[in-house]
């Protein structure tokens, strides 16, 4: 005895061990690492700089730049430091800011400082930050900021104040720990005080003895009431959660967060790459078809979102143009977009994507040039198609590009830093060499662009511009159906301004408007006297479009209880617009209310705050600082809150919210302060991933509750053993084995219980939900109860009534102690054979065998959900008896445990004394889909585990 008992003290701890060491490995493996996200945000800082050291330019790496620095900055230059504007060297300078502010069109920089009142970063026109991109023009800025002072500085900062969220199931598990300790320790003790006065019975060899003998009932009595098995089992169930997860592209960085998402109230989701797809795309255009039935505009659109040069023209009957460069607007539009434009778009085989340098709205008329096609080809879609993706992105630009002489621009990019071509450029830049007169760029005042083009001796101004800019200089307009050229009439021009009034209105869309002139032979220069008696060619409008599949899922979560904020950095209007599109505003005429920016919501008294909180869907002009501010107000208010995001403005409030959930397209910094990422970038997957965790957290709930019932039956098992004074019915080791491996895999196996058809129709569970409720505290506590009585049935039976037993009267078994010191007919020895534990043993393992079934469904009834709708459960439950058999029937496993085989006669009564829990719980189950006949059954508080408030804040 003192030898196996040796050995299995040996055995217990190093299994714990095991366990805990797999939890640690895969906690360690699978959790975010915060400091990669704060070590990517270097990959947003600019290497060089061209800096004003000792009267002259030279380029110094980034990191040498300090405040009062003068740093001349120009297209393709990543800012590398905050700085503040101090001379203009182009007629403007424009900026995308999108990585910072999240704003889906570049900005417009000026040298004037902004007069506004608690000025958001969106405000400071005058500043450029560090990090983001200049896409047009050319500057020289102070150095204002570095490091940590940077607004990219400060997002790092926020990063490191912010800690991780603690899941709502941890929460709850925790709290269930807690409280069953408690339990455990205070059945513990009472069963230690009920045999006080047994510690002097001659069987235990004194006083001191006797108390340690009832100190090891103590610890078996823990041993079997807690559950070892379910961090594990917790563990292995949410990490199966992720691999369902990524095969509908939710890739689960964080197994808590796999939960998580089943109780999320409140999705905070960025606008622009989130919900758009942050690539501004031509969507309508407006030309003159013809004159002769009075001035008719026609109407076009214009599909696909992207930078690809993928899409088609459809007319105003939704009819698509097989050719549409035979429509003679349509191809004077396709050259003007070519012509007239500064940008390049170009196929990054890495990304395998398509990237864009310069200006987004003039990436927009690129690809719009490439959609439209070339003329006088049959063939033309088809040949196009045959390209590869590099020779596809810029075709047909080119063809216009060769087809005329055009003004081009050298202008430096990011791989002219690698090269160290910046000096030549620079100086090219200074003494005008890159320079020509051809080209007028656009101006604050003039709000328009030309440039000079010539072909075949021919030569011509194309120009693009501000719609009311445009329309004020033009004198004609080109017909779309014969290409004829006629006076611009008040009823044409009126017809004109009325669509584009349509557009940026209604549609909130950015128009431009195109126009051409013929000029004198020979010309080789423009001057701002020729930008008038234009050609009026077309007017185009678009936009940063909306996903498409976006509105059906803010549909889905509106069904599923989840409330969706859109934030971003845009301004109001644009983001109204969207969210109309998107169906985030349904059934709302007023926005008021619903709609806020930040400077508006943070004047708002707190009372006014607190309400807006629970109505607003809509939260724009935005800094980084205000994601994460609105995160925590909604916390605060026990929402449980989803963040989804793209950019590194948005990592903060990624880390803050209870799960973040980046875009797989999104930068590095983004993914890494994320619990999620979503590989197709879609908006709808994170609908597929909610019904996912709600899944996962009733499988959680029906192992846990399988779990901690059959823990109750050993724990009663073992309680009334002691009370009633029979002999130790199991021992700390055969408790470990059932607690660690014959409960682990059913419980396991209930992790693949099917998804409910319903399960997205219901509102989610509120954060305060105990895991264990009271009605189903009482289910454990009937099950439960039942497993320890049937445990000591068993034990008994094999003493008073087996054949192969003793057949001793009860009396004789409740005073086996004293066995030694009174004259019996039958030897003490027997209160020492391994087989009425074996029986016990082996009826704990069954009855919970049987149990595991119960929990299919918590409420349906195994006839309406069979066995073999789970076949994970049913062949863990196969290999849980054949490893008990095992344990049994081989002599060493036998000797180990404490065990021995049993005859068909004791498996008989084995299955007797188990099946009936089958029985037990389906009665419980009609009382739970009858709610109304459990009244008798209702406990006063909805649960009997200790509420806290989930926060204490």
């Amino acid at each position: 005895m003192n030898g196996e008992t040796g050995l299995s003290a040996f055995v217990e701890p190093s299994v714990i061990l095991m366990i805990l060491a797999a939890n640690a490995a895969v906690g360690v493996i699978t959790e975010t690492n915060a400091e990669k996200a704060l070590e990517e945000l270097r990959a947003y800082q600019a290497d060089v700089a061209t800096v004003l050291r000792n009267g002259c330019f030279s380029i110094l790496p980034a990191t040498d730049l300090v405040p009062g620095d003068i740093v001349e900055v120009c297209v393709g230059c990543k800012i590398p430091a905050d700085m503040r504007m101090i001379k203009m060297l182009s007629d403007h300078l424009r900026v995308d800011q999108a990585i910072l502010t999240g704003e889906s069109c570049s900005v417009e920089k000026e040298l004037d400082s902004t007069i506004a009142t608690n000025a958001v970063y969106q405000d400071k026109t005058n500043i450029l930050f560090s990090g983001t991109v200049v896409v047009a023009g050319r500057a020289k800025a102070v150095v204002v900021g570095v490091g940590s002072n940077t607004a990219m500085g400060s997002i790092r900062d926020s990063m490191l104040r912010t800690e991780d969220e603690v899941t709502p199931l941890k929460k709850k598990l925790d709290e269930f720990g807690t409280f069953l300790a408690k339990v455990i320790a205070g059945i513990c003790v009472l069963v230690w005080i009920v045999n006080i006065g047994h510690f002097r019975d001659p069987a235990h060899g004194g006083l001191l003895r006797g108390a340690i003998h009832y100190f090891k009932i103590a610890v078996a009595l823990a041993v079997a009431a807690i559950p070892e098995g379910l961090p594990a089992v917790v563990t292995t169930c949410l990490a199966l959660g992720t691999k369902r997860m990524a095969r509908l592209n939710a890739i689960v960085r964080s197994l808590p967060s796999v939960e998580t998402l089943g109780c999320t109230t409140v999705i905070c989701s960025d606008k622009t790459g989130t919900l758009t797809t942050n690539m501004m795309s031509v969507s309508k255009i407006c030309v003159l078809q013809s004159v002769n039935h009075g001035p008719i505009a026609a109407q076009y659109s214009v599909s696909g979102t992207t930078y690809a040069p993928e899409g088609f023209i459809f007319d105003s009957n939704g009819i698509q143009l097989e050719i549409p460069a035979q429509y003679h607007c349509l191809l004077h539009i396709a050259m003007c977009s070519a012509l007239c434009n500064e940008s390049v778009i170009q196929y990054n085989p890495e990304k395998r994507n398509y990237e864009k340098i310069g200006e987004s709205t003039e990436v927009a008329l690129r690809v719009l040039a490439e959609k439209i096609g070339l003329p006088g080809f049959d063939s033309m879609p088809s040949a196009l198609n045959m390209l590869s993706k590099h020779e596809r992105a810029s075709y047909c630009n080119r063809y216009w590009e060769n087809q005329f002489k055009k003004w081009t621009r050298d202008w430096p990019t990011e791989n002219d830093y690698m090269f160290h071509r910046i000096p030549i450029l620079l100086s090219q830049l200074m003494f005008g060499q890159l320079y020509m007169i051809s080209v007028l760029e656009f101006s604050r005042d003039r709000k328009m662009m030309s440039a000079l083009c010539s072909r075949k001796q021919m030569d011509i101004m194309l120009t693009k511009g501000a719609p009311e800019s445009i329309l004020s200089r033009c004198t004609t307009i080109l017909c779309n159906d014969d290409g004829s050229t006629v006076p611009l009439t008040a009823a044409i021009r009126a017809e004109l301004e009325s669509r584009f009034h349509s557009f940026a209105g209604k549609e909130t869309l950015r128009c431009l408007a195109l126009a051409w002139k013929k000029m004198p032979t020979g010309q080789q220069a423009l001057s701002f006297h020729d930008e008038k008696e234009l050609t009026f060619i077309g007017l185009v409008g678009m936009l940063d479009p909306p996903r498409e599949e976006v509105r059906n899922a803010i549909a889905s979560c509106m069904t599923a209880g989840i409330r969706v904020i859109v934030v971003t950095g845009d301004n109001k209007t644009t983001a109204e617009s969207v969210c109309q599109k998107i169906g985030a505003f349904n059934h709302l005429e007023d926005f008021a209310g619903h709609s806020y920016t930040a400077s508006e919501f943070e004047q708002l008294p707190a009372l006014q705050k607190t309400m807006a909180l629970q109505r607003m869907s809509l939260f724009t002009r935005v800094e980084p600082s205000h994601k994460r501010i609105l995160v925590e107000a909604l916390q605060h208010q026990n929402e449980v809150v989803a963040m989804t995001g793209d950019g590194v403005n948005d990592a903060p409030a990624l880390k803050k919210a209870d799960i973040g959930i980046a875009m797989g397209s999104g930068t590095a910094v983004a993914k890494s302060a994320s619990d999620m990422v979503l590989a197709d970038d879609n908006f709808a997957t994170i609908i597929a991933a909610v019904a996912e965790g709600r899944a996962i957290y009733n499988n959680t709930k029906q192992f846990i509750r399988y779990m901690i019932s059959s823990n109750i039956g050993e724990v009663v098992c073992i309680f009334f053993a002691a009370v009633l004074g029979i002999p130790d019915t199991l021992m700390p080791v055969q408790l470990l084995w059932v607690n660690l491996v014959t409960d682990g895999l059913p419980a396991t196996a209930i992790g693949f219980n099917k998804q409910d058809s319903d399960v997205m129709k219901a509102k989610p569970r509120k954060v305060n939900e105990a895991v264990v409720s009271g009605w189903l505290f009482f289910r454990y506590l009937v099950i439960g109860a039942y497993v320890g009585l049937a445990t000591i049935a068993g034990f008994i039976w094999w003493f008073v009534y087996s054949d192969s037993g003793p057949k001793i009267p009860y009396s004789e078994l409740m005073n086996f102690d004293s066995c030694s010191t009174r004259e019996t007919a039958y030897p003490c020895s027997i209160f020492g054979d391994r087989h009425p534990s074996t029986v016990s043993m082996t009826v704990l393992v069954v009855v919970e065998m049987f149990n595991a079934l119960n929990n299919l469904s918590e409420n349906q009834s195994l006839l309406v959900i069979p066995p073999w709708s789970n076949l994970w459960l049913v062949a863990s439950i196969v290999l849980t008896i054949l490893l008990h058999m095992l344990i049994l029937y081989v002599q060493p496993l036998a000797v180990l445990f404490s065990v021995t085989p049993l005859s068909w006669s004791e498996w008989t009564v084995v299955l007797y004394l188990s099946f009936p829990v089958i029985i037990i719980d389906e009665i419980l189950k009609f009382f739970s889909r009858n709610s109304g006949l459990r009244f008798t059954f209702r406990f006063r508080r909805g649960d009997l585990l200790p509420k806290k408030e989930l926060r204490d804040k």
